[in-house]
């Protein structure tokens, strides 16, 4: 890709993720997303009508009092994209939704002032972003993602989900974006939920999902070359992650707007 193609395709994703965030994401971002962070700023004496969950009582039982824990909210997110830029999710259309999908996403984050930043990653770690405002900065990820020519063509999501958790241990929101074909990542994904706002996006395209019945078929993994024979008498096949109903779940032939909208307003985390 020329920097003439390379402009004209930033400027396209621009164009439309603005769009986008302007007229959809922005108001359930921050009705979702927005203060939702809370750091602990005090204890103070029970006083009536105060909301009993945040009763501190381990406190409450040593003054034999009853306190209670004050918050403050954060007024600055931290939004960070967990990208997988394996072979499998180098398809056109699949590649396409991706750069639309956290255009879209970074730019309502950026209009409501949160830092953002971006991890690519194959079965290793390829680039990492650091968070930062600003427009400049979520063109600078887009097109560092158009211009990955990643070392590998594997995905090892378990190893990238690892490496988050090490890294950053302030609470992130997280949005984890791939196809999910892989392996012994749903341990990680867990723990990192614990600590942040793990948001999973699965990018999918049905036309490798399913396989009629009736027909014997070869077929090559993407990654790593090797092929397989699977003669499919009985029943269509349907090759996905399981327990992704949560998740937002994105097919490059559907209105994924509408999805990431539906997600907003049902709620949020794994």
């Amino acid at each position: 890709m020329d920097k003439k193609e390379l402009l004209k395709k930033i400027r396209e994703i621009d164009i439309k993720s603005k769009i986008l965030s302007d007229n959809i994401y922005t108001g359930q971002y921050k009705s979702i997303l927005k203060g939702n962070g809370m750091e602990f700023s005090d204890i103070r004496r029970y006083s009536i009508g105060d909301d009993v969950k945040k009763i501190d009582w381990k406190v409450s039982a040593r003054q034999r009092k009853t306190y209670i824990k004050e918050f403050t909210e954060e007024r600055e997110l931290s939004v960070f994209f967990l990208i997988d830029v394996s072979n499998s999710n180098r398809f056109t259309q699949k590649f396409q939704l991706i750069l639309e999908v956290v255009g879209s996403l970074a730019f309502s984050a950026n209009k409501n002032g949160d830092k953002v930043g971006a991890i690519l990653f194959t079965d290793g770690i390829e680039k990492i972003i650091p968070l930062k405002k600003g427009k400049k900065h979520i063109l600078s990820i887009i097109e560092s993602i158009l211009l990955m020519n990643p070392k590998s063509k594997k995905t090892n999501i378990e190893n990238a989900l690892r490496y988050f958790g090490k890294v950053f241990k302030r609470k992130t929101v997280l949005f984890v974006i791939s196809d999910f074909l892989d392996k012994n990542y749903e341990k990680e994904l867990k723990v990192l939920s614990k600590k942040h706002e793990v948001i999973p996006i699965r990018i999918a395209d049905k036309k490798y999902e399913t396989l009629p019945n009736g027909a014997i078929f070869t077929l090559e993994d993407s990654e790593t070359g090797e092929q397989i024979v699977i003669e499919n008498y009985q029943k269509n096949l349907t090759f996905k992650p399981k327990n992704t109903e949560k998740w937002i779940n994105l097919y490059t032939d559907e209105d994924y707007v509408k999805e990431i909208s539906k997600f907003f307003n049902r709620g949020r985390k794994i």
